[in-house]
């Protein structure tokens, strides 16, 4: 039996604040021991980049970003994106929107095993100018979003933590 394949992604953008929240998480779990099935990426803001990962047959992908509803700032979220009702917006050089990936995956006949966003609540996405940097709440987040993919992983592949 083949064991599951699983993609981790990071999303987001450095210049922004607390969207580079994505690409913080992808950055540290680089320097983690990661089982042989997991791909690690940081996708930024390449939702072209993205879009051609998620035709490849995962059995897991773990989306991270930065995802406001409403919660407190550092607030982590799990979740399954809702990509029904909608068609694909073109894709944008210097942003992404996961939905609008997920939804030309979808048309393409990709992205066929489970889809996973942990996000994190943004107290700033900076100035229209840009700023570099998470605020304190986002940044203090990470590691309960290290140890949640963790889990995803583990749960995914059969190892008890």
């Amino acid at each position: 039996m083949t064991p599951p394949r699983i993609l981790i992604a990071g999303i987001g953008n450095i210049f922004l604040g607390d969207d580079g929240f994505g690409t913080e998480v992808a950055r540290r779990l680089a320097g983690r021991a990661l089982p042989p099935e997991v791909t690690l990426k940081d996708f930024g803001i390449s939702g072209i980049d993205l879009t051609y990962a998620l035709l490849d047959p995962y059995d897991l992908v773990i989306l991270v970003d930065a995802c406001a509803r409403g919660g407190e700032p550092g607030t982590v979220y799990l979740m399954e994106p809702q990509t029904d009702g909608g068609s694909a917006a073109p894709f944008e050089a210097h942003s992404m929107n996961p939905v609008n990936v997920l939804r030309t995956v979808r048309q393409m006949g990709g992205a066929r095993g489970k889809i996973l966003l942990v996000g994190c609540e943004p107290a700033d996405l900076g100035p229209e100018e840009g700023k570099l940097g998470l605020s304190d709440p986002v940044e203090a987040a990470i590691g309960e979003a290290i140890g949640m993919i963790e889990k995803l992983v583990a749960g995914k592949l059969g190892v008890s933590q």
